[in-house]
């Protein structure tokens, strides 16, 4: 039951003095440069002290249903602490988005940690935990090192704001972040950072101070990392548990356990669906029992042999609705990736795709690039699940497909692109997507990945396209797990456009900026398949 003084402030926690037992309260805890962070913490009944488990959001946190979410946790004997990011909501000082919680002169979040272990109520054991913006939260905070952070436990993160945030493949996404104008409390504070981001159009020092995988040395604790095959940011899940594992601290190192499942993003795994594919019973994950588990042996000394388990745990997808289909099983290894063998597969003209390469010396597959008219993706999230034949039909978009499969095909790890396109614009968007094509026609899909043709040769500069001359654009699509089933197909979806989901490039190859500009062109773009071009996915094949 949600405690009635929740929001109320008591009167003991006046800048280092102690908070109430077993009292829920909002707090206004002081940062290093006399700014105060909003907080609510949420406290088990009776007396402590207690491990706390902190969280850190820029999204509203106010609600009573955000202590529902933690009840378990609480129950088990936990103090949660959830905070929002400097100038965020009830939060003082200047919206600066993630920059204020990293190795900067600003550490709210080392600062925080070390706050709430000296509370009375606290037994000086910190863990964190939370997805999405709280899982790039706890990277960073890991790389500032509070000597009482012991463990974390994170859910769908992130590593890298430009590559996994604000310039996904290079992208620009304006209009997106331009909804985040309700979380400062003075909207032009997010306009101005946005201003800001596109003085720096290419991955510089700017971008590096928000980059957590140049720091993995300094991340020193264990930490459960959770990831979700229907979420483009496993790349961050899977990235933070290899960094961490062979590049961390002494701490960190062999420390690290990895779990990924066929979910969507978000905090909740104990589910079987993700959008139209409703898996086996099996694919659910009790995540709040979990994590008891996890922060009981990190925070209490519980001897559950939690940190004996698997270091990676992955679920193998597999055909819904199909009796004996093979895969929906869960497997255990110990790293990441497993062994695979990396396999090419060939688009070819006639929309075909497999493993032989085209032998035809002029061969190619034309199609637009229109930002004013572009083909729709309707999402606001990765729309992985849902049947793609709707985006597929649209005129801008093409596919490329195998025959009907003879025997099931397993792949597992990360699938990457190789193509050949030539534009007669100066630059333009290329999207890569791979399905999974039911005896029915559906064309349920698994990963997809954009990049911006301008960075082909890497974030750090920008090359421009030659009109009419072929440039090779090699990037990773996603990772995942999954047999195909026998009887079914596999396959690639090409397009430069998929708004609103990805924001059109005006293919001009001008500076870009907050507004879409006036004077965008269509850009006539092709894909090649033929000598010398051979435009290819490299898939990790497991036998």
């Amino acid at each position: 039951m949600f405690k009635s003084n929740v929001f109320a402030f008591l009167f003991l926690i006046l800048l280092g003095q102690g908070i109430a037992w077993g009292e829920d309260a909002h707090l206004m805890i002081p940062m290093r440069d006399g700014k105060k962070l909003s907080a609510y913490l949420f406290s088990p009944e009776g007396k402590g002290p207690w491990p706390v488990l902190y969280e850190q959001r820029y999204a509203d946190i106010k609600s009573p249903s955000v202590r529902k979410s933690y009840e378990k946790l609480i129950n088990a004997g936990y103090v949660v602490v959830v905070q929002n990011f400097r100038g965020s909501h009830l939060s003082e000082g200047t919206w600066v988005g993630y920059r204020a919680l990293g190795w900067g002169d600003l550490k709210d979040g080392y600062d925080t940690v070390e706050w709430l272990a000296k509370q009375p109520f606290s037994t000086g054991k910190i863990g964190t935990l939370g997805s999405s913006q709280a899982g790039f939260a706890q990277n960073f905070l890991a790389v500032t090192q509070p000597p009482h952070l012991v463990c974390q436990y994170m859910i769908d993160t992130g590593l890298s704001l430009f590559h996994e945030g604000y310039r996904i493949g290079g992208t620009t996404r304006p209009t997106r972040f331009k909804t985040m104008n309700t979380v400062p409390g003075n909207p032009e504070e997010n306009m101005q950072l946005l201003k800001e981001w596109f003085k720096h159009p290419t991955y510089d020092a700017y971008w590096a101070d928000e980059d957590c995988t140049k720091h993995f040395s300094k991340m020193n604790v264990p930490c459960f990392t959770v990831g979700s095959w229907y979420d483009f940011m496993s790349v961050g899940s899977i990235d933070s548990y290899v960094g961490r594992q062979h590049q961390g601290g002494p701490n960190s190192k062999g420390a690290q356990k990895l779990l990924i499942g066929p979910w969507l993003h978000g905090r909740f795994k104990e589910t079987n669906k993700a959008n139209d594919m409703v898996y086996p019973e099996n694919s659910k994950f009790f995540m709040d029992d979990h994590m008891i588990r996890w922060f009981d042996h990190y925070l209490k000394g519980v001897a559950n042999g939690v940190e004996k388990d698997a270091a990676v745990k992955y679920y193998v997808m597999g055909a819904v609705g199909e009796k004996d289909a093979p895969g929906n099983v869960w497997r255990e290894a110990t790293d990441w990736p497993i062994k695979s063998i990396p396999t090419s597969y060939f688009l070819g003209a006639g929309g075909k795709f497999g493993l032989n390469p085209s032998t035809d010396k002029s061969s190619k597959t034309d199609f637009l690039a229109d930002p004013i008219n572009p083909a729709t993706i309707p999402a606001k999230g990765f729309p992985g699940g849902i049947d793609a034949r709707t985006f597929e039909s649209q005129a801008q978009v093409k596919t490329f497909t195998t025959e009907v499969l003879d025997a099931p095909i397993e792949w597992t790890g990360k699938v990457q692109a190789e193509m050949f396109l030539s534009s007669d614009a100066l630059d333009t968007d290329l999207i890569v997507r791979v399905s999974d094509v039911y005896p029915d026609g559906r064309s349920m899909l698994i990963i997809d990945y954009i990049r911006r043709l301008r960075y082909r040769e890497g974030y750090e500069k920008e090359v421009f396209l030659e009109k009419g001359k072929v440039a090779k654009v090699a990037f990773d699509i996603g990772s995942l797990s999954i047999k195909f089933n026998k009887g079914h197909k596999i396959r690639v979806t090409i397009s430069s456009t998929g708004a609103p989901f990805y924001e059109p490039n005006p293919n001009t190859g001008e500076p870009l900026g907050v507004d879409f500009p006036a004077n965008a062109k269509v850009a006539n773009n092709s894909i090649h398949h033929e000598a010398g071009f051979q435009s290819r996915i490299i898939a990790p094949l497991v036998k």
